[in-house]
């Protein structure tokens, strides 16, 4: 134990530089598996000054929330906290801002974006990614997107994390600690962000 404190002091050392905005992505196992999770990190986020955290839940199994949606709801005791399900959204609690979505898929999102801005009338000369970007209904771009279990990613945000660092962590959910959290935000410190140039 001792040693880990060691190491995660080490590490707090090294952090120059933080993203604003993290986004984790996670499945519905491990939100079954380890409900209680997403408080931790939002509180170790929280103290680290990260502004704005995102998970997101890749779940078809709409019924499984039930299980686990007590726990999500916590975070709002020590956040803001918008939450996405197949009920709709839901706004608790202030403070920093987490945005849980669970079994959202980002291509659904454009394809509606896409279809809205046709029953307006848009004219397609004038469509541009701001354009877009104002029809969609997550307007959050993460600086960081960290995928835990080593598996691929998901849709999720696939137009908004188009720039996005990306991190891929071994170390399944369940088991996913403060110290793999530094590691992560040590890797991205260490890139030069070229936003597609």
């Amino acid at each position: 134990m001792l040693i880990h404190r060691y190491y995660e002091w080490k590490l707090k050392r090294e952090l120059k530089s933080f993203p604003d905005s993290l986004c984790f992505m996670i499945t519905g196992e491990d939100i079954t598996d380890a409900p209680q999770k997403p408080l931790e990190v939002v509180k170790w986020c929280k103290n680290l000054g990260i502004s704005r955290v995102i998970f997101h839940i890749n779940t078809k199994k709409s019924e499984s929330v039930d299980s686990y949606i007590s726990s999500l709801k916590k975070i709002s005791e020590i956040a803001r906290l918008t939450l996405h399900t197949s009920k709709g959204e839901e706004v608790l609690g202030e403070g920093m801002d987490v945005f849980v979505a669970v079994g959202m898929s980002g291509r659904n999102e454009i394809a509606s974006a896409v279809k809205k801005m046709a029953e307006e009338g848009i004219d397609p000369d004038i469509v541009e990614e701001k354009t877009i970007d104002s029809y969609l209904e997550f307007r959050n771009e993460p600086d960081l997107v960290i995928k835990t279990g080593g598996n691929h990613l998901t849709d999720f945000l696939i137009w908004q994390s188009v720039y996005s660092e990306l991190f891929f962590s071994d170390v399944n959910w369940i088991n996913f600690r403060k110290i793999d959290l530094l590691r992560a935000l040590r890797d991205y410190q260490t890139r030069k962000r070229r936003y597609g140039k």
